[in-house]
């Protein structure tokens, strides 16, 4: 037994034992005064107690037997409303229409929304020209939008798309809502095959009204499905400003990380472009500028946000990136050498540690001290094949061309030799071991 249920009777005993039968809910016995049919029953509040409990942990099927039992016993309408709803949840379609027929001339309070559950579930019980009655009475004494939307989604149910697109096209020129927007491309897109007339309607909408939430989603779901690249960069750009603007920082850091994936996957150019204008993260685009070569962007950017924060990490960079771009690299060699060594007593980081360790091996600085750094790098990530080969090329140095030659084969079989300076080391150390 779980513990709510044993909550549940604990509860129960309480109230039996101390007789708390008299106990009223605030408001829920009033309704004697406007319901002539309501019936007394000595368990109502026991009953309503297990009915709470049950739909608040999820079991929803004993909720609804209990508000069943309830509506019997009292006529109460409101725990008819809780059980058609629950109906509803759990599609026992046949069991709402059933007992509000049954009922219909004694349902008087809650008429409206228990008439409309009804309507639903004749709809889903494909007793069309039922619900078509029913609704066309509704619009008749109230031409709502809720009661149209129950008419369009009637239409759509049946399969007569057209006049359900006639009925949502309506609603949205009464009162052009995003909720009544979506309705409508749905339909256009999804049944109708009128995908680019819908895409344009959202296009449309957003250069006028600016990129609402609900609108903005849809039409980067019909971008994505349309494999429109473009088009999704375009909502993605317009959402993160949105966000920005709003202070909702969760939402749009989510939307910089989908829109980032986008536009480098398109042209590291254009990303590079954004987070430049943007300003929206400024070590991506140093990244992003390392990557693309800009070494001369990279390293101001590189001393900017080294000046401006003091980590160390930035100086590190500095080194590469001073060293990468430099036309005669012996003259900095030193420097850049000093740096890192300066660095790595304070950081303990694999990728620092073997940029020195190849500098020093390739340089011919030390090798053997080259060694001891790139080992270190390996001993953090044993795999990375870039390590292996400052490996393979430092025992290479030292003549160890067996050792270097097994290394390097790894090296070879995972990346090939596309790559000029691994073919380059590949030839020597296979010469060196012959």
């Amino acid at each position: 037994m779980s513990s709510y249920q044993r909550v549940i009777i604990y509860v129960f005993l309480i109230f039996f034992i101390s007789g708390c039968n008299e106990l009223r809910i605030p408001d829920e016995n009033k309704t004697v005064i406007y319901n002539p049919n309501y019936k007394s029953f000595a368990q109502e509040n026991e009953y309503i107690i297990f009915a709470l409990e049950y739909d608040r942990i999820g079991q929803k099927a004993n909720a609804r037997e209990l508000y069943s039992e309830l509506y019997k016993n009292t006529l109460k309408e409101e725990y008819l409303l809780q059980y058609s709803r629950l109906s509803f949840t759990l599609k026992k379609y046949k069991d709402i229409i059933s007992i509000v027929e049954k009922n219909d001339k004694i349902i008087i309070k809650d008429k409206d929304k228990i008439e409309k559950i009804y309507i639903l579930s004749l709809v889903q019980n494909k007793e069309y020209d039922k619900a078509l009655r029913l609704i066309n009475n509704l619009i008749e004494i109230e031409k709502s939008n809720e009661n149209y939307e129950l008419l369009g989604n009637l239409y759509l149910q049946k399969g007569d798309y057209n006049k359900a697109k006639d009925v949502f096209d309506n609603i949205y020129k009464k009162s052009p809502s995003p909720k009544s927007i979506i309705n409508l491309v749905d339909i256009m897109y999804l049944y109708l095959d009128k995908k680019d007339e819908a895409i344009k309607f959202l296009e449309s909408y957003t250069k006028k009204n600016g990129c609402n939430n609900l609108i903005c989603s849809k039409l980067l779901s019909y971008y994505q499905e349309e494999k429109n690249i473009d088009g999704v960069i375009s909502v993605l750009k317009k959402s993160y400003y949105t966000f920005r603007e709003n202070g909702n920082d969760f939402t749009k850091d989510k939307i910089y990380k989908l829109l980032m994936y986008y536009l480098v996957k398109k042209d590291i150019n254009e990303a590079i472009e954004f987070l430049e204008k943007s300003n929206a993260d400024d070590d991506k685009l140093l990244t992003l500028y390392r990557n693309n070569g800009q070494y001369e962007h990279a390293y101001k950017l590189a001393k900017k946000l080294y000046e401006k924060s003091s980590n160390i990490d930035y100086l590190a960079q500095i080194a590469i990136l001073e060293f990468e771009k430099a036309s005669d690299k012996k003259k900095i060699l030193k420097s850049v050498i000093k740096t890192f060594e300066d660095v790595l007593t304070v950081l303990d980081n694999h990728i620092y540690q073997n940029y020195l360790g190849y500098i020093l091996i390739d340089y011919d600085v030390d090798v053997k001290k080259g060694l001891m750094y790139v080992n270190k790098a390996l001993e953090k990530a044993p795999n990375n094949l870039a390590y292996i080969d400052s490996l393979a090329w430092g025992q290479y140095k030292l003549k160890d061309c067996k050792n270097a030659y097994i290394n390097m084969k790894k090296v070879v079989d995972g990346t090939g030799l596309n790559d000029e300076e691994i073919k380059d080391h590949w030839n020597k150390i296979k010469e060196c071991n012959k």
